[in-house]
């Protein structure tokens, strides 16, 4: 199993900090005046009462049952962790809500009911079941989640969903119409071996044989062999539906010349032996959790031709539910559905099936750090495809339509698919491609701050996150003795400490340093002490001759004094075409404010050089940039020397010839609503900005702390560009996760 890439420590603090848990709830309404109070609870509230209980279908105009699912565990079988009851479970199931939301935009409550008995349980879902559009049901084990979700769905009018079952099913479904494709097979035509007869396995042979799979061609197996007709061990009425009349007894004996193989066991339950047993272009699912019943590279030794999927994601073809659930809810929530049938989850199964097929977009293979090609490693799409959120929910909708599960059918598909590409925060699969490029970059980074106990957290997680090699600069004792005090104390081997006492390079560095500083009033002895003993300038210098590839800073001094000592080493002056570009996110809206670092009083030249520079940041991202020069004043009015400069920056971008939209100058609201810019038909921007350029250094960096503390925004950044190397400056009042995030602006070479 690999190595985790966080500590228990770190798993804790995410989940504790800045509030405990992971979901919080906020209102979609405005609840600040008198008159508000009174529409959303007395007296307003009564109308649309009265509406619900003379035609309850309207419940899903006036409340959120439409868009709210809940995930309803009793901890039986949390995971891989066993029976840890109600209480324990909860962390996961919190888990679960976040992915709809995350994944689908469905509000997800999640409920832990503490009772293992299957009446209790039902009794207790039923009687909830007004106040939700759906249940997904988790971690209960069998055979008494296959009691509760047989009751619940006739009982319930709403879609009840079991995903330990239902979604491993979906996932394995969809990987096998692939792997079949690609071997010439069909399903009918295939002898499958299920070993691991639990609510998942049993799940998975149930929905391949609803797709053709032959129930004599199915042989279902356990921890005591064959389940086949007659055997009496172990058996109960879900198994004794896939027995089988055969003469096989052992899982050995079942694999001999058998096409697929699905495995919902344990570790090494199958053997390179069996494998080659098995007919050609063998397909083999081994999607038992944390480690395979065989590993692809054990696999592929005997058998090359074999397609292989896990359920990990250090492997290729990754089973993972999370392609499934968040999109059959949305699609079964967006037809009211009365339930989530067979043909529906054969309808996902099918629409993730062929988005595999086609041509995968560069921003996912940006976020994978390889291209993605539809063949025998690639026969499943990977979770983070901006397409599953159009692609499988109408698919699914549709399905449901046509069996009669849909209480309001969606008449234009079209304009419905259309809805969903718009509904996803675009900031997760932009901090996701930020993340996978830095992954494959593999810098090395320099932390300048080692005495900060947040800086070595910080390098920490960087290298054990797989980011590339972190060097700090510091004291050994004391780097030993901070990350000791944090609890880190095993992470003293792994970081590499640098300082000037034992590098090879100080004569070196000092050198450099002499010829650019004897002219500026610094003598030999000036020259000692700023190289020798200041970790902002000793870890600049490192940068410049090639030690390390980028460098955070300034976790522990303020950002313009640690500008100055950088600046003693690199161009990175008002003048010199440096600039701070911050990232805004907020409510998935991305904006660039610049420059929030460098120039405190910029010239319309000196703006329109940061408008070059917020642009190169916004493309690295992934964003269209579009440019708007910010002031009091647009097009003109009122008239201001102050806003003058803003206009004549535009100009200077005429002149230039630059290949992206700018505009200005014009007010921030005129910048960011469509509708207040329509106005002005005029405007060369054909959408509302995001690169926004102000007109000083303080009225940038208002801006930012203003919406990061009154609006919750996050803020990455500034990001230092227009500098020979990728130097990020932090605040000190940064965390440990901002300071990684500077890191990996950095190893994304963002300058």
């Amino acid at each position: 199993m690999p190595k985790p890439r966080f500590t228990r420590e770190d798993a804790l603090a995410f989940h504790m900090e800045p509030t405990p848990g992971k979901w919080e709830v906020q209102a979609t309404v405005p609840m600040a005046t008198q008159r508000d109070l009174s529409l959303a609870y007395s007296p307003g509230v009564a109308i649309p009462c009265e509406e619900i209980a003379a035609n309850p279908e309207t419940a899903y105009d006036y409340t959120n049952k439409g868009n709210l699912v809940a995930v309803i565990s009793n901890g039986t079988a949390v995971l891989g962790l066993g029976n840890l009851g109600a209480l324990g479970s909860k962390p996961v199931m919190e888990g679960k809500s976040v992915l709809f939301k995350r994944f689908a935009d469905v509000n997800s409550i999640d409920i832990e009911l503490d009772t293992e008995d299957p009446e209790e349980f039902i009794k207790a879902v039923r009687l909830m079941g007004p106040t939700f559009g759906g249940v997904n049901l988790e971690d209960i084990k069998a055979p008494e989640c296959f009691i509760i979700e047989q009751a619940l769905k006739e009982q319930m009018d709403i879609p009840v969903f079991h995903d330990d079952q239902h979604g491993t099913a979906v996932i394995c479904a969809a990987g096998l119409i692939n792997a079949l494709h690609i071997s010439g097979k069909k399903i009918e035509d295939c002898r499958i071996v299920l070993n691991g007869a639990g609510a998942a396995g049993i799940a998975c042979i149930e929905l391949l044989k609803a797709m053709g799979a032959r129930h004599e061609n199915c042989i279902a197996c356990d921890t005591k062999g064959v389940i086949y007709q007659g055997r009496t061990d172990g058996m109960n009425q879900w198994k004794s539906a896939h027995a089988v009349k055969t003469d096989l007894r052992t899982l050995e004996e079942a694999m001999k010349g058998a096409d697929v193989f699905l495995g919902v066991s344990a570790k090494g339950a199958v053997t390179q032996e069996m494998v080659q047993a098995m007919a050609d272009n063998p397909v083999i699912f081994a999607m038992a959790n944390p480690d395979p019943e065989i590993t692809p590279e054990e696999a592929h030794e005997v058998r090359p031709d074999a397609i292989v999927a896990t359920g990990r994601s250090d492997y290729p073809n990754q089973v993972n539910n999370v392609l499934g659930f968040p999109y059959l809810f949305r699609g079964a929530l967006d037809i009211h559905a009365r339930a989530i049938n067979d043909e529906m989850k054969i309808a996902c199964a099918e629409a993730l099936a062929a988005l595999a097929r086609e041509e995968v977009p560069d921003e996912v293979a940006v976020a994978y750090g390889r291209k993605l090609t539809f063949g025998r490693d690639y026969i499943i799409p990977t979770p983070f495809d901006p397409r599953l959120i159009h692609r499988v929910p109408p698919s699914v909708a549709r399905a449901g339509m046509a069996t009669g599960v849909a209480r309001r059918p969606i008449i234009d598909m079209d304009g419905y698919e259309e809805a969903l590409k718009v509904r996803m925060d675009p900031t997760a699969s932009i901090l996701r491609g930020i993340h996978a490029r830095a992954r494959s970059s593999q810098s090395t980074m320099i932390f300048a701050e080692g005495d900060d106990p947040r800086v070595l957290r910080a390098a920490v997680a960087y290298q054990r996150s797989g980011y590339g090699r972190a060097l700090v600069v510091g004291r050994q004792s004391d780097v030993a003795d901070k990350l000791t005090a944090e609890g880190l104390e095993d992470a003293v081997r792994e970081l590499h400490v640098v300082n000037a006492a034992n590098t090879e390079h100080l004569e070196t560095y000092k050198s450099f340093l002499y010829n650019r500083l004897q002219r500026k009033g610094h003598d030999h002895q000036d020259i000692h002490r700023l190289a020798a003993r200041d970790r902002h300038v000793f870890a600049a210098l490192m940068l410049a001759h090639g030690h390390g590839d980028g460098m955070v800073t300034g976790a522990t001094r303020k950002s313009a004094h640690v500008l100055e000592l950088v600046n003693h080493v690199f161009d990175a002056g008002p003048h010199d075409g440096a600039a701070g570009v911050s990232v805004v996110m907020h409510r998935g809206r991305i904006v660039l404010i610049s420059d929030t670092l460098v120039h405190e009083w910029p010239d319309e030249n000196d703006l329109a050089d940061i408008a070059e520079r917020g642009v190169g940041v916004a493309r690295l991202l992934g964003l269209t940039p579009r440019v708007a020069f910010l002031s009091f004043s647009t097009f003109g009015y009122p008239v201001s020397e102050r806003a003058e400069k803003m206009h004549r920056a535009a100009s200077v971008l005429d002149r230039r010839g630059v290949d992206f939209e700018y505009e200005g100058e014009m007010t921030v609201d005129v910048a960011l609503n469509p509708k207040a810019m329509d106005h002005y038909p005029f405007s060369r921007l054909t959408g509302p900005a995001n690169v926004l350029v102000v007109p000083a250094r303080h009225s940038a960096s208002i801006s930012v702390k203003l919406m990061q503390e009154m609006a919750g925004a996050t803020v990455i950044g500034p990001i230092l560009t227009g500098i020979d190397k990728p130097i990020q400056i932090c605040s000190t009042v940064s965390t440990t996760n901002d300071i990684l995030n500077m890191a990996i602006m950095a190893a994304c070479n963002l300058r």
